[in-house]
């Protein structure tokens, strides 16, 4: 709990500015040491020196193994990134753009599409070295603003940093593309904007740093294999916040909010699930066996959810919609997304079926116990989904799939990743609220009354769908 403390002072140095970083704690591998080995054979030297030379005392140590690149691990992340960019757009876009009244569709895709703009612009002037750099245990440095210092030889692991670089802006994309489903339909265009700038930079590079960047969960050993609590607690936890700051729609509870076109969220809830493949396999960097796994259990996880979430339907409501296969789905992909490259396929079949049954759950009765307007179910897919998948990875993570990098104690595991969960809802909780607050004081952040019942696409945009 104490590091949990020690994370939300962080937003008091984040948004102030002038207060000092902890000191940087870098610990710097020791050099190896090179070796000479001179060879002294009898037919090179005198009988008495050679007799009287003393054989060495150690073997010589070999130096270690240099870094380099791999052409299939290099091959398969430039996959994977357009298949995470592919998620975002056109895949959410259509997702959330489908689930809209027709007079907000085009606002609604439009944050998705612009969010893939301003935060691909922030990633790479501060955003990656604040996440990946060494910094201290909470946020990175600032070697490398606007990329500074990266070469084209420059390796992670055994793919090129630079390819690193745009893997992860993709992952930052979609994290703040996710919180605008809970803010569709009342939020201003230009609030928006300004939102998203400051809060991929202000919370999301930081979390990223904790979990990914060697910070305080990384090096308590937090397991997050794609982004459980780095993407989607992080995105369902802000987008609630932003939703009950917002207030609710006009005339939610007495007008009809039903989903202009279906066929749209079918189709980007399925260009979703594929791509969904480069966000898991991906994370395995490299063209390897983990990567297979990853993609297997996505796969599994995310047919069980949608199987689970049917029948829950069915049972509850009398019938099993084909909103609620889609979003089943999308429940078994998140939840799978943390333990990916840890579980079994037995593992991935359960956690997809609990994690279809409870998302359900939290679109239904737990959204109504929260009374806020999450209009397009962020937090109830990705938030819920993320914490359970999280917390659900401590009881799965296998040794056959891990192998001595398992964790030795199931309960020690436990607590670790809960701290990880409380921590990050804690603090995404906390500085989306901070920086909502200040947009709404310098310039607001929901549209005036008649631009809703207007609709957003003419009222933000000078556009409409005829």
């Amino acid at each position: 709990m104490k590091k949990m403390l020690l994370a939300l002072s962080l937003s008091g140095a984040l948004l102030g500015g002038s207060v000092a970083w902890a000191e940087e704690v870098t610990a710097s591998a020791p050099s190896e040491e090179m070796t000479t080995t001179v060879e002294t054979t009898a037919a090179a030297l005198p009988d008495a020196q050679a007799v009287a030379t003393p054989a060495p005392a150690e073997e010589a140590v070999a130096p270690a193994a240099e870094p380099t690149l791999d052409t299939g691990d290099t091959a398969w992340i430039l996959v994977s990134t357009a298949l995470v960019l592919l998620m975002t757009i056109p895949g959410l876009a259509l997702f959330y753009g489908g689930m809209v009244r027709k007079k907000n569709v085009l606002s609604t895709m439009a944050h998705s599409f612009v969010a893939a703009a301003v935060v691909s612009l922030a990633w790479v002037i501060v955003g990656y070295t604040l996440a990946f750099t060494e910094g201290n245990a909470f946020i990175g440095g600032f070697d490398k603003v606007m990329l500074s210092g990266i070469t084209t030889t420059a390796l992670t692991g055994t793919i090129p940093e630079i390819l690193f670089v745009i893997f992860q802006m993709t992952f930052a994309i979609i994290t703040v593309a996710i919180i605008s489903g809970s803010i569709a339909e009342r939020m201003k265009f230009g609030a928006f904007v300004a939102f998203i700038a400051i809060w991929v930079v202000v919370v999301y590079a930081p979390i990223t740093h904790w979990v990914w960047g060697g910070g305080w969960l990384f090096n308590d050993g937090a397991l997050d294999f794609a982004g459980g609590t780095v993407v989607h607690i992080n995105s369902g936890v802000a987008g609630l916040v932003a939703a009950y700051m917002l207030g609710k729609r006009m005339g939610l509870g007495r007008e009809s909010m039903a989903p202009h076109n279906l066929t749209l969220t079918v189709l980007g809830a399925s260009l979703v699930w594929v791509g969904w493949f480069g966000f898991n396999g991906g994370s395995a960097l490299g063209a390897n066996g983990s990567a297979g796994y990853a993609l297997v259990t996505t796969q599994v996880a995310a047919a069980a959810a949608a199987v689970a979430w049917l029948i829950t339907e069915k049972v509850v409501r009398g019938k099993a919609s084909v909103l609620g296969g889609a979003s089943g789905a999308v429940a078994g992909l998140v939840v799978i997304t943390p333990a990916a490259g840890f579980v079994t396929v037995g593992g991935a079949l359960a956690m997809g079926l609990i994690g279809g049954v409870v998302c359900f759950w939290g679109i239904t009765g737990l959204k109504r116990a929260l009374k806020a307007d999450d209009s397009l179910d962020a937090f109830g897919l990705h938030g819920v989904g993320g914490i359970v998948g999280a917390i659900l990875t401590a009881f799965f993570a296998s040794e056959f799939i891990m192998g001595d990098k398992v964790p030795a104690n199931m309960v020690s595991q436990l607590w670790v990743q809960v701290e990880g969960v409380l921590a990050t809802v804690a603090y995404s909780a906390v500085l989306t609220f901070v920086i909502l607050k200040v947009i709404d004081v310098v310039i607001g952040i929901r549209v005036e009354a008649d631009d809703e019942r207007m609709g957003l696409d003419l009222s933000q945009h000078g556009e409409r769908i005829e």
